[in-house]
């Protein structure tokens, strides 16, 4: 996880401060592992695009911050691994999306390698089926169904 990601995450589901200062449940200090220049570039980049703000000693999510954060975490939903998954290669998937939506094709890669598709070409892929039906029914929320073609093999894929 990136230190922007953690921050916003941190932001977003603690309200433990001590002197201004992000602390666990114990009172320790957050973001030990980073260096403290760089904890402050960012947090100072993260002020300019309006995510968060400095009140008083405090950082919080700006308005724009909570809408964000939310749209951020809500955008990337991340799947389990089938209980019951095929070894048959069954199942030939094609995609093309659009580079606008760059961060939600990594995305579905990262989640055909998840569910053992292998790539055979370019954005065409083979792995077992079906896909997991709270899959398919995000990637209709999300929008990415019309950007997807499957077609069952008649004999698995080796």
């Amino acid at each position: 996880m990136s230190m922007i990601n953690e921050i916003l995450r941190e932001l977003w589901e603690s309200e433990h401060s001590y002197k201004g200062m992000r602390v666990n449940i114990f009172g320790i200090p957050k973001f030990k592992k980073y260096n403290k220049k760089s904890l402050q570039i960012t947090v100072d980049r993260l002020n300019k695009k309006g995510i968060i703000e400095k009140e008083l000693k405090e950082i919080v999510l700006s308005k724009y911050g909570k809408e964000y954060v939310k749209r951020k975490f809500n955008s990337l939903k991340q799947f389990d691994k089938p209980d019951k998954i095929s070894s048959k290669r069954d199942l030939l998937l094609m995609f093309d999306v659009p580079t606008e939506k760059k961060a939600h094709r990594e995305w579905l890669r990262w989640h055909l390698k998840k569910f053992n598709y292998v790539l055979i070409q370019k954005s065409v892929w083979v792995g077992p089926s079906p896909l997991p039906k709270e899959f398919n029914d995000y990637l209709k929320e999300i929008k990415l169904n019309n950007c997807i073609k499957t077609f069952k093999l008649e004999k698995p894929y080796k």
